[in-house]
């Protein structure tokens, strides 16, 4: 069922009292009556499918569309910065502080972008491949013994396609 079948469920349903609800999309409470706004529903779906662009710019319909479709990209940097970066919002007090916190994360994120593109992973995928591997420094009588990870070869994979920039 598409989504204006479900709200239109939803307002039957509160007319007919199986649920309380204040508020529905396709549903109008006039005093004690409350009924379904056919006028509503029609223009629903009369624009189903539409998207409009409002924009100030002289540009052609095609770049407006593109503008739009790099926004989105934008958006998706900022929700993977705040999840898979760890990069939560900071209080700082000085300009400084706030300008060298921005900076380090627009730096991970362009990092994180360059190795989503040159390893075919995301971010978070890899993250969870790598982070398991690490080595450690051990003192053995008053030696110290460097012990490297054992690195499958799908990690292998990823690691020279980072080296070699492709």
């Amino acid at each position: 069922m598409c989504n204006i079948g479900k709200q239109i469920a939803k307002a039957e349903k509160a007319i007919a009292g199986q649920i309380k609800i204040n508020r529905a999309r396709f549903l109008t409470i006039e005093a004690d009556k409350k009924y379904l706004n056919l006028e509503l529903i029609e223009k629903a779906r009369a624009l189903v499918g539409i998207k409009g662009y409002v924009t100030n710019l002289d540009i052609p319909d095609e770049e407006v569309i593109a503008c739009y479709h790099q926004l989105f990209q934008v958006e998706t940097s900022f929700r993977m910065m705040k999840s898979d970066l760890k990069a939560r919002p900071i209080y700082h007090q000085k300009r400084s502080a706030i300008e060298a916190h921005l900076t380090i994360v627009f730096a991970a994120l362009a990092i994180s972008r360059n190795i989503e593109r040159q390893t075919g992973v995301s971010i978070k995928q890899f993250i969870k491949t790598i982070r398991p591997l690490m080595s450690a420094e051990v003192k053995i009588r008053n030696e110290l013994v460097l012990i490297e990870p054992e690195i499958p070869e799908n990690v292998q994979n990823m690691l020279k396609k980072l080296s070699s920039g492709h």
